[in-house]
Order: structure tokens, then sequence, then C-alpha cells
């Protein structure tokens, strides 16, 4: 699979929108514009990139940052006289989810970072998403407009109320076309469900509730209901001291309404029934790879938490990425993964520095192409890994404004551990751990994914798809 960027066409009041400098949006995808126009050097910690989601037909793609800040792309149509715009992403709409709190009783600060994005099917015109932070999970709705009607009979044209000793005759009001106008709304807002920080929210495919997970506890929302949750998973100990694992993410299946996934810090996967008991603290299925004693060492139970799990589209397999790997299970399989992709191996001689500096503790996200038969995760220097399922084959991407010129090819990357390099190789101890990638998504049907990387945001496309149009 050969890659190439994106083109999108600047978008100059994009800097004014939300609150102070949006340097995430202006330079979220590798657009054809001069740097200095759309990036900075020092981005803002509010403007880092927390999350990336496509919604269910890939037409829009969301992002969630730092600054509690969502900025929706809509895909370009495909244009008879442009054919090399599609697949172009161009800013949609742009709006302020979350905003900074305070909790006076636990004098605690509540950051506006978007933890999650997870968008609704869609049932009628409008579109609709949840958005995440620490604490508070909110439901949009997001609607276009393009024609205002005139021509009332108590109302002026300013929409002031007549003066009724006026109105002499009646006329029908008719609808007028008007430059389109996407309205976002805040819809229901679901508080005081958790204690401790969210990690994760998923949808199920009963298209009415959704669950929301945190460190110790997984809640069931129904998604007209916004004053109470049903407590489904929950693992806090009486004595926090005995506490020996957390959550760290949770998935429902995408077919079976009545099955979910969750990770722990130790990782396993446990997989639950909720027809099973309205507790699911007994596990239906419990996934995990017995540990080789050779391989143990301080490090060991750090590097194994699970930081991400997705189901295939399929519903057959699930995917989790630890720091060091990917792996996939097969749900009729518990006893260890059928497939085991090693991301960056070559970071095992350096986990004491990555400790010290924390980046042992980086949570990186996976992902499934449509067909399952690929799957995408981020590392560092900026660099992203890709692995065929059926080939065996992988590759190490970069995503940079150096190396993703407009409709340029991407050349795979590899790191040199020792012995002789060659012309574009990159040394272990030249990769820059400031630069990594967490955050990324697979449109479901296409193969263009979504990088995000610190402030910015790549999009790239396979290049033999993008030769077709």
């Amino acid at each position: 699979m050969e890659l190439e960027g994106l083109v999108r066409r600047p978008c100059p009041g994009l800097r004014g929108l939300a609150r102070g400098s949006r340097t995430a949006a202006v330079s979220l995808v590798n657009a054809g514009v001069q740097p200095a126009a759309v990036s900075c050097l020092f981005p803002l910690p509010a403007d880092i990139i927390s999350t990336v989601e496509f919604n269910h037909t890939g037409e829009l793609l969301a992002t969630g940052d730092k600054g509690g800040r969502v900025v929706i792309f809509q895909r370009e149509p495909e244009s008879k006289n442009a054919p090399q715009s599609q697949g172009e992403y161009d800013v949609y709409s742009t709006f302020q989810s979350h905003e900074p709190e305070f909790d006076y009783l636990k004098s605690l600060e509540i950051e506006e970072k978007i933890n999650k994005i997870k968008w609704l099917p869609q049932q009628n015109a409008a579109r609709a998403l949840l958005s995440a932070n620490d604490k508070t999970i909110k439901l949009w709705k997001i609607t276009e407009r393009d024609k205002r009607p005139e021509g009332y009979n108590l109302k002026d044209e300013e929409g002031k109320l007549k003066d009724l000793s006026t109105v002499t005759s009646l006329q029908v009001p008719v609808l007028k076309p008007m430059d389109l106008m996407v309205e976002v709304s805040p819809r229901r807002i679901f508080a005081n469900g958790h204690t401790y920080h969210i990690n994760s929210i998923s949808v199920n495919s009963d298209c009415e509730t959704y669950m929301s997970a945190d460190d110790l506890r997984i809640n069931l929302w129904h998604l007209a209901i916004t004053d109470r949750s049903f407590n489904i998973v929950d693992i806090k100990p009486a004595n926090m001291e005995d506490l020996t694992e957390v959550i760290t993410a949770s998935e429902f299946h995408p077919h079976h309404c009545n099955l979910f996934v969750y990770s722990s810090s130790k990782g396993s996967l446990r997989l639950c029934d909720m027809r099973a008991a309205a507790l699911c603290d007994k596990h239906s299925k419990l996934f995990e790879e017995p540990e080789d004693p050779s391989n143990r060492s301080f490090f060991s139970e750090i590097i194994s938490s699970v930081s991400d799990v997705k189901f295939s589209h399929s519903g057959r397999y699930m995917l989790t990425r630890d720091y060091l790997t990917v792996k996939v299970w097969d749900l009729n399989m518990e006893a260890r993964p059928i497939e085991t992709y090693q991301v960056h191996d070559y970071l095992r001689s350096k986990l004491c520095s990555l400790y010290e500096n924390d980046c042992i503790f980086d949570k990186f996200e996976c992902a499934w192409n449509g067909s399952d038969s690929v799957i995408m995760t981020g590392a560092y220097n900026n660099f992203f890994r890709m692995f065929d399922r059926n080939t065996k084959r992988d590759v190490t991407l970069e995503a940079s404004r150096e190396s993703s010129k407009p409709r340029a090819v991407l050349k795979p990357r590899r790191v040199c551990v020792g012995g002789k390099r060659r012309r574009d190789d990159i040394s272990v101890d030249s990769l820059d751990f400031t630069k990594k990638i967490l955050h990324t998504a697979w449109h479901p049907a296409e193969n263009i994914i979504a990088i995000a990387a610190t402030n910015n945001l790549y999009i790239f496309q396979d290049k033999v798809n993008s030769d077709m149009h």
C-alpha cells in the first residue's frame, strides 16, 4: 500500500475560531500552503490534538484537543472538473465542547481536554456525536441550514412584531436560499457519573445506550436519560491498598449489544455478557497471555498494560496495543493472541531512560482498516506502523511536514539499531521522543487514514485508490 498526502486549501479565518489561536486547526491537514502561515514552532498545550474519530460513513472526521475544542472536517464531494480533489477534507465546523472547571468539594481542577469523541449512527438529516473530558460527557447535535423563511405576516424583516392594525392582507411565507450554515448545539449533558478520569466511551449497536469507563468503573447510559446511569463493572476494592490493576479501555461489540470488553493495566482482556448479570464483575471470558519468565524485568508490568482495545468490524477479533506490541485476539481462543506484531522492539534496551522521562506511560491507540486485513498504530519520531495480516509485511512511515508534500508518496523509514546503516536510516539514539503519534483513525470503508502528531493532523490515502478517481 502506497500512501500519499491529501491537499487541503488553507482556511484563512480559522485562527479566530473558538478562543485564542487555533494552531491545531490551521495546521491540521498537511496543506499545500506556506508553513509560516499554518504552523507554530512551539505549539501551545491547548492546541495538542487528543483524539481523532471518523464517522460511520467516513464523510466527516472529528478531532478534539487539550483546549476542549472540537474541529469537524468534511470530505469534499467528487468533482468531474477537479478529480484530484477527491478525498480532500476541509473544515466543516469548530466549537468549544468543554471548559475548565473546579471541583470545590475535592479541591480538584477538571481539565477541558477532550479525551474521546464517538459518533452516533445517523438517524435523520442531523448528525450527533459524544465528547468527553475527564468527568463530563456531552451529546452534540450538528445540523445544516441553507434556506431561510421570508414573508411573515406578523413579523417584519428584522424579526420584530408588526403593529396588527397595519396588517391588511395575508401572504404565504416562502423559503429562500442562503449560504450554508452549520449549527452545533448541546442536546444533553451526562455528568456526575464518574469519580475517576474517563478513559473511553463506546456507543452500543442498539443505538440507544452507550458506556463510559474510568479507572475503576464502567457505567451504562441511555442516550435520552442524563440524571442516572447503571454501574455494570466495579473493580474498586474495599481497601484501596489492595488495588492491583485499573481499567484502561473498553468497547462494545459491533453487532451484539449485550457483549463488551475491557482491558486492564495488567495486560488482560475481559469479555462480559450483560445478559448474565446486572453487575458484570464476573467476566464471561478472560484473555491473557502467559508471561515468559525469562523476559521478566522491573518494567514487565508497565509495558504489558493495554492502552487500547478495538473489535474488528466483523466482530470476530480484538486488537490490543501495549507499549511494545500490537496483538490480535480471536474471541474463540483465550489462551494467547493469534498474532503479535512488534511495533518498536528496538526500544527494549532503552526502557530505563523511557521510564525516567515518563514516555513508558504513553498510551498509543490502534486501528483496523475497513476489511480487517491491515492494522495501524503509532510510534515515536512521528513514525506510524502498518501491518498486513495476510502477507505479514509491515512498514514504517513518517508523518511530518518535510516528508508529506501534497500528493507525494510516503517513503518507508527504517530505524537502525547498530551495524551498517543505509543512507535514509535513522539511528535509534536519534529518535525524538517528544514527537509521538498516539492517536490514529482509519476510514471505515476506504484506505484513508488520519494521523494526529502533536498539533498537526495528517490525512493520507492509498495512492492506488486515488489514481482511480
